[in-house]
């Protein structure tokens, strides 16, 4: 096929000069085919590569022009520019050959028998796209049971591209590679590597059970590097239970007075209600959650649909924007608490419905893991009651107001402390009130407005010191939400509604509150929980604007940075009295649909 292009141009006298722009692309592409028919009929070559007695015929000037490593041997003052045969010494004869065919022809077949000899071959002779076309190959092979071996193999090869991948694997799988023989041959520094690096997929309770399996592999030689290696487990994301129970009590742990010190500092905290972390321990306690957990949105329990109580537990992906389906709650219940703790999600309390269809307080606590996505009956709390309010502070729970048996307001809390899995009996609040709107920031517990005993609205602020034990009050004119969810946020607690499209951030430190951007509809029994500095509001129930009320699937987000409300979807059905919770999980999981 012709292709013609003309050009026309003024010459000097003023006559047109047509000229004439050809290119032969038929000649081009069966150019290197040529090429390769003349090699394999041996007309006009004038070198051949010996491997293992046998030699293969090429031309030079094709050699030079595909590799910076035959320009330097045939082009400069080395001994193979005047020589017809040239051993090439290190490169078995199938593989040279299968090189030289690549050259003619830009083709070659990559298997896992070949990959090795090609990639040495490949990386001697300068031929960097077969290469990487290589490293492509052993990239699509890589699983946790042999990337540590591939990280090991890049070295050698000095392979970026396979290294990186490889590497990428290992820490997005590390709990499936630590249970490879390759892993249990790492060097304590690329251990630690491995266990600093933010974005390692592990729960730091298999992050100690990976290092203790490291250790026991050659305990005489390894156990004395628990010190440093111990310092890589985020102590504040390990489950409090989990690490005085095991952690602490474990041999080689305690062999090490440095483990036992970190341990007593971080007691001692806990103890203290975190009012004073020790300068020597703050490094590892202020070591951030790792990358790869995210926080995701769950919204449970409520009345679905205005009908029964719902038993659903959904959970929110964010990058899909998707409701996942988690294990249903085991029983039906309502007004009951929501929080979560360390990976686990709790549900307090509540009323459970008789067949005659009459409402019993229970004390009963149910926990979900997501990792098992089943739910676990744990300790009771010491008072059954509905309608109360519950939320979470470094190892402890706390559960105050609500409805008890005897249907009245309750003005006790308890507390379950988990370090110790015991509930104890705290200060009472001062006014008894329910619904109120409360959240923990700094030590303290901030609860704020609710209603009275005669559903008065209740305008005060009551705040509890987790350390002393004490209550406090304020009188605040501002107050008076009702059925409203409050979340903290960068020093401020913002109170969400409650009969009213106001939306209040209180500044702790100032004592002060500002008005932020109205919600669209006056809200209530709606729920609120934050994720990543922003506020997520579901469902709830909304006054439309001839005073009827209606149920809700809203789904909305608020940005306190930008003062500004965003809708993000709908909830799969409308829902009111329900809890939404911030529970944290691995980034790659799989959720069920």
């Amino acid at each position: 096929m012709l292709n013609l292009s003309f050009h026309f141009a003024d010459s000097l006298d003023g006559a047109i000069t047509e000229v004439l722009h050809y290119k032969d692309k038929e000649l081009l592409s069966t150019f290197f085919l040529k090429l390769n028919n003349l090699r394999k009929e041996q007309i006009l070559t004038d070198v051949l590569l010996c491997s293992d007695a046998n030699e293969i015929p090429c031309h030079r000037n094709v050699l030079v022009s595909s590799s910076p490593y035959f320009h330097a041997m045939f082009c400069s003052n080395f001994r193979e520019r005047q020589q017809s045969r040239v051993d090439m010494q290190g490169i078995p004869y199938n593989i040279l050959n299968a090189i030289v065919d690549y050259v003619y022809t830009g083709a070659i077949s990559i298997t896992m028998d070949s990959v090795l000899p090609l990639m040495q071959a490949a990386a001697m002779l300068h031929y960097e796209r077969l290469f990487e076309a290589c490293s492509t190959f052993l990239q699509v092979q890589l699983r946790p049971d042999n990337c540590l071996s591939m990280i090991r193999l890049s070295e050698i090869l000095n392979c970026t591209s396979l290294q990186q991948k490889a590497r990428e694997m290992a820490i997005k799988s590390f709990s499936n590679v630590a249970a490879s023989e390759d892993f249990c041959e790492l060097s304590l520094k690329e251990l630690i590597g491995y266990l600093e690096d933010d974005q390692l997929c592990a729960e730091e309770e298999q992050v100690f059970e990976i290092l203790m399996a490291w250790i026991h592999h050659e305990p005489f030689a390894r156990q004395g590097a628990i010190p440093d290696l111990f310092r890589q487990v985020r102590l504040r994301h390990v489950h409090p239970s989990y690490l005085f129970q095991f952690i602490a009590c474990d041999p080689l742990v305690q062999s090490s007075s440095l483990c036992t010190e970190i341990i007593e500092s971080v007691r001692r905290l806990l103890l203290s209600g975190g009012s004073h972390c020790p300068s020597e321990l703050q490094p590892l306690w202020s070591a951030p959650q790792r990358h790869s957990r995210e926080e995701t949105l769950v919204v449970l329990g409520g009345r679905k649909n205005n009908e029964r109580t719902s038993r659903e537990a959904l959970l929110f992906e964010e990058q899909t924007e998707c409701w996942h389906w988690l294990a249903k709650l085991p029983v039906r219940l309502y007004r009951a608490s929501y929080v979560c703790m360390h990976s686990i999600l709790y549900v307090l309390g509540g009323l459970t419905m008789t067949t005659e269809g009459a409402g019993v307080p229970t004390a009963t606590v149910y926990t979900l893991s997501l990792k098992m996505n089943q739910w676990r009956v744990a300790e009771p709390m010491p008072v059954p009651r509905y309608g109360h309010q519950s939320l979470s502070y470094l190892q402890y729970i706390f559960v105050l107001g609500g409805i008890t048996g005897d249907k009245q307001i309750s003005s006790g809390m308890e507390r379950y402390n988990t370090m110790f899995n015991v509930w104890e009996s705290m200060a009472p609040i001062p006014v008894a009130v329910q619904n109120p709107a409360v959240a923990a920031h700094n030590q303290r517990i901030y609860v704020f407005g609710g209603e009275d005993v005669v559903q008065n609205p209740v305008r005060m602020i009551q705040v509890y010191h987790i350390g002393r034990n004490l209550w406090c009050k304020m009188e605040n004119r501002m107050v008076k939400n009702i059925s409203a969810p409050a979340s903290a946020v960068d020093g401020k607690i913002y109170i969400i509604g409650g009969y009213t499209r106001r939306m209040l951030a209180y500044d702790i430190k100032t004592n002060r509150f500002i008005k932020c951007k109205n919600m669209n509809e006056r809200r209530m029994h709606h729920s609120a929980t934050v994720i990543n500095n922003k506020i997520y509001v579901t469902g709830g129930r909304y006054i439309t604007s001839h005073d009827n009320v209606q149920d809700s699937d809203s789904f909305d987000c608020y940005d306190p940075e930008t003062d500004t409300w965003t809708s993000k979807s709908t909830l799969p059905f409308n829902l009111y009295g329900h809890g939404s919770v911030s529970m944290v999980c691995m980034s790659h999981k799989t959720f069920p649909t």
